[in-house]
């Protein structure tokens, strides 16, 4: 019994070797393939992380007008309740912000009705809901589907939404947080004529609508503090 218990475990050993290498081939294939394939292939880096901080960036497809129009209207549409609030263009991406004075956001009959979704909890339907145009890489196979992209046109200007929080594969990187955490990041990466910039996120900036460029951006980019460097 002991033999033939040795000799079943030894046997598939060949085939393993090769159904592993066939594997490996296959994987490397479709690498290459997607490689080829992709509008937009970058490289990051986490500036906050000494190591394993390296980031890969891969766009099959950039969003349609109709594909972006849930994420711009989950952030344009706003309760009632929460009309005349102010904040940067009048769409904040904050969460805890009191309704108007003399309402009260979501009151049912006898005062006790939910709270209309917050900005942030219709913009992570609408991702959710949004189709995979690509995605990003962390080190080993953990990824992150995008599900929104934009760029300006002079390709200077990349926006980018994952369905996830960046970092969520990664906790000890520790990413500094000054937004709600939310079930979505958005990137909004600025490019030099080469493809290498730097990258900011919703971790530490409100979300917004560019009314001029018809996108979800971050606001006051440039006061956020940078969280990626890339390249090409």
């Amino acid at each position: 019994m002991t033999g033939s218990r040795n000799a079943g475990s030894r046997l598939p050993a060949p085939g393993l070797v090769r159904v592993a290498a066939a594997l490996s081939l296959a994987l490397f294939a479709v690498g290459a393939a997607s490689a080829e394939d992709a509008v937009l292939n970058l490289r990051a880096s986490v500036v906050s992380v000494a190591t394993g901080g390296a980031l890969t960036i891969t766009l099959f497809r950039w969003s349609t007008d109709a594909e972006r129009a849930p994420l711009l209207t989950a952030l344009s549409e706003r309760p009632v309740a929460a009309r005349g609030a102010g904040g940067p263009q009048g769409l904040p991406l904050r969460e805890g912000a009191p309704p108007p004075a003399g309402r009260t956001a979501g009151r049912g009959r006898g005062g006790r009705g939910a709270p209309p979704p917050s900005p942030a909890e219709r913009l992570a339907a609408a991702v959710k809901g949004a189709p995979t145009l690509g995605y990003i890489w962390g080190e080993g196979v953990t990824g992150y589907s995008i599900k929104y992209a934009w760029r300006s046109p002079a390709a200077d200007r990349v926006v980018l939404v994952i369905d996830r929080r960046l970092g969520a594969h990664a906790p000890e990187w520790k990413l500094a947080a000054t937004a709600p955490e939310a079930d979505f990041t958005v990137l909004e990466l600025h490019l030099d004529g080469a493809g290498a910039g730097e990258g900011k996120s919703s971790l530490s900036a409100a979300v917004v609508v560019d009314a001029a460029a018809a996108t979800v951006a971050l606001d006051r980019f440039a006061a956020a503090p940078a969280l990626l460097k890339v390249s090409r």
